[in-house]
């Protein structure tokens, strides 16, 4: 997929440097928020997807957002982190890569981080564990936060998360490859739609194609009907409206093109397995 680099909108919503002795373990931690990691001393491990990454210095370590992990440490260790949040008032970039979890760190990138850190210093986590900081009321505050920056510390900031992520784009691969052109513009419009019913016919039209023809061609590119794929993404969407926003859940079924809140309930609890209003609770704890 081809991207603008303005499409790519970082915020950084913590950042600072943690020291830990053997209690850097926590289970089955899943955010709405990327974690990107910079080790300065000692090692530790993190699980993802029954894959075991031993996490060591002069490295540069990423977990994309809604990436179930675990963390593991048994003895000292020390991190810098930064918990960056995509802001999707356009087109959201980072969730459509699959990314290396691990690259070699640039002689560079310990100091940029310590730049991020010194301009961000009421980023710092006052606490380690997620269950403390990835909460409903953090995130829109911290959010919050960064809106209200000094104009200068947002664009430095943004370009420094933009070095550091460039070394995973590096070698990032598309999680759909699509070599039809017409289903990758199709993909392109329903990203930025997905506030609107998205109607399989007029896809198919646009995509100069018969509905059926649209469907077949569409599943044989990414591998899902345009149903599955459009209500997956607008689910993904709504659980990150559900915890970086206080809007009605009524308000974020329509947002996302639902007119039937009811409906857009049942989909989500099929989808995450609770409903929207349980996800947001779980997220207040």
């Amino acid at each position: 997929m081809n991207f603008s680099v303005d499409q790519l909108r970082l915020l950084t919503l913590n950042v600072g440097l943690a020291h830990h002795d053997g209690d850097w373990n926590w289970k089955n931690v899943r955010s709405p928020f990327a974690r990107l990691y910079y080790v300065t001393e000692g090692e530790a491990q993190i699980s993802i997807e029954s894959r075991l990454f031993t996490v060591t210095p002069g490295h540069l370590y990423f977990i994309p957002a809604f990436t179930e992990h675990s963390c593991i440490c048994n003895s000292s260790f020390s991190h810098y982190y930064i918990h960056i949040y995509e802001d999707q008032q356009g087109i959201g970039v980072l969730d459509d890569w699959e990314f290396p979890v691990e690259v070699n760190a640039s002689p560079f990138d310990l100091e940029l981080i310590k730049r991020l850190c010194y301009i961000n210093p009421f980023m710092r986590l006052t606490e380690s564990n997620p269950l403390v900081y990835d909460n409903h009321t953090t995130l829109v505050n911290n959010i919050q936060m960064n809106q209200r920056r000094p104009f200068c510390d947002k664009v430095e900031s943004r370009g420094i998360l933009y070095i550091l992520m460039s070394h995973f784009l590096k070698l990032a691969v598309s999680k759909v490859e699509v070599k039809d052109d017409r289903i990758h513009q199709t993909l392109a419009y329903i990203r930025k739609h997905l506030d609107t019913s998205l109607d399989i016919k007029l896809l198919a039209e646009k995509a100069c194609m018969s509905k059926d023809h649209f469907i077949r061609i569409f599943k044989s590119e990414t591998g899902e009907t345009p149903n599955v794929y459009i209500t997956k993404r607008k689910l993904e969407k709504a659980e990150l409206l559900l915890v970086t926003t206080d809007m009605p859940i009524k308000n974020i079924a329509d947002a996302l093109g639902y007119e039937d809140s009811s409906y857009f309930n049942k989909l989500f609890k099929k989808h995450a397995g609770i409903t929207p209003q349980q996800y947001r609770e779980n997220h207040f704890k």
